[in-house]
């Protein structure tokens, strides 16, 4: 069993939510590779009616484990991607070998985009609900700034951001994921949400089905992020 709760150890950092959190995030996938190909169709559709045939240059700057990195470079794309997690990282590059894609990994906050890849592409994503990690005015700001930085004259940006104002935004709420097959294991995968006026704290639950009477919570990760 291993467990993770944020305050009893250390401060939980986006850093160390996200390492914490990279050998079992796909498991929030009801089907990880059916994700990833509808996932990269609609930021093509959206990339080819904006942008007609200009793209072809790609940076994700928030990459995680490859989830739209794989797909759009499946797709002919010449993608660079950067995530804030170095395991998020090391997974994602060691998917590409197996998947025999070429993408240019490293391990870069999005604060820090341009200044870390120093050179512009035809178009930046960040997907999956990562720009609201950043909590303050002055860290969107600079976010935003080193993305412009990153993009090339003509280019565009892409960002997914999670819809909260379609959200129940009070108290404490739990976000069933279901139950996900890894091999052998099967897993009860959930969210809890407890909010706090603008910021709610998110707790990640992995609860592994060993058929004892009692289980185990393989994973706890908390965070907070804005809304």
């Amino acid at each position: 069993m291993f467990e993770r709760v944020a305050g009893v150890d250390e401060p939980m950092t986006a850093e160390l939510f996200y390492d914490q959190l990279a050998p079992f995030y796909h498991l929030i996938f009801p089907d990880w590779e059916a994700s990833i190909a509808r996932q990269a169709a609609a930021l093509n559709g959206i990339i080819r009616e904006f942008w007609a045939e200009n793209v072809s240059t790609v940076l994700d700057i928030a990459c995680g484990i490859g989830t739209q990195a794989f797909g759009l470079a499946g797709m002919g794309y010449a993608v660079t991607a950067s995530d804030l997690s170095s395991a998020a990282v090391e997974h994602a590059r060691q998917e590409a070998g197996t998947r025999r894609l070429q993408i240019d990994f490293s391990v870069a906050d999005m604060r820090a985009a341009h200044a870390h890849h120093q050179k512009q592409f035809d178009l930046v994503i960040a997907c999956d609900n990562s720009v609201p990690h950043l909590l303050s005015d002055s860290d969107l700001l600079t976010a935003f700034e080193q993305m412009f930085a990153c993009t090339r004259p003509g280019g565009g940006c892409l960002i997914t951001v999670r819809d909260y104002d379609k959200e129940d935004r009070t108290g404490i709420q739990v976000k069933p994921y279901g139950v996900r097959v890894d091999g052998e294991r099967r897993y009860l995968v959930f969210q809890v949400w407890e909010f706090h006026g603008l910021i709610y704290d998110l707790a990640m639950y992995f609860v592994e089905d060993s058929g004892a009477a009692t289980q185990d919570c393989l994973l706890t990760v908390t965070w907070s992020i804005s809304k």
